[in-house]
């Protein structure tokens, strides 16, 4: 994933990421309601301790799946203490991602990089990775926190991703989030 580790939020902190508080703020259900649908693959890229993975393990259903990846050894086994004994068990496969590249073979329907990318250095490999990973026309749900990236910043992200075959699809508006829904255009 081209990360740099002192960059990524540790999982020794991951509380943060995933509590009561932030989901009555951030509904995963309401934030992912429109994009995702039953049967569908979906990859969570920085997973992280899974605050959207079981509610996209919902939605997807039994005919779908989850691939929830993580850099982080530590999140990973958050999230897989999570689901354990659960529906969801059986809907999520956890991978964990390299320093320098996501590796993930399966193709998908969509990508969902929610507050992660900021903490990758060199974007345009990850973003053409992404888009290596998605099927034709598949899409990408991005969304980074206003306190970690600026408007500019943001919109250089965007223009990356426009440079790795994507096309805007629409900017929704997710709470304390700059975010944006591309497609796949080759």
């Amino acid at each position: 994933m081209n990360i740099r580790i002192s960059r990524v939020c540790p999982s020794e902190i991951a509380g943060i990421l995933d509590n009561s508080i932030r989901r009555w703020f951030q509904e995963p259900q309401k934030i992912l309601a429109p994009y995702v649908n039953e049967g569908m693959t979906v990859l969570d890229l920085g997973c992280g301790p899974g605050f959207l993975s079981t509610t996209i393990a919902q939605i997807v259903g039994n005919s779908g799946r989850v691939i929830a990846a993580d850099l982080q050894e530590g999140m990973l086994r958050k999230l897989r203490n999570k689901i354990r004994n659960t529906e969801f068990e059986q809907r999520i496969t956890l991978h964990k991602c390299k320093e320098d590249e996501i590796g993930v073979s399966e193709k998908v329907d969509l990508v969902i990089a929610f507050y992660m990318l900021h903490e990758v250095p060199y974007q345009e490999k990850t973003l053409n990775e992404i888009g290596s990973i998605l099927k034709p026309k598949g899409r990408l749900l991005l969304a980074e926190p206003y306190i970690h990236v600026s408007k500019n910043a943001f919109e250089k992200t965007i223009k990356k991703a426009l440079n790795a075959g994507f096309t805007v699809v629409e900017r929704p508006d997710i709470p304390f989030s700059r975010a944006v829904v591309l497609k796949k255009i080759r």
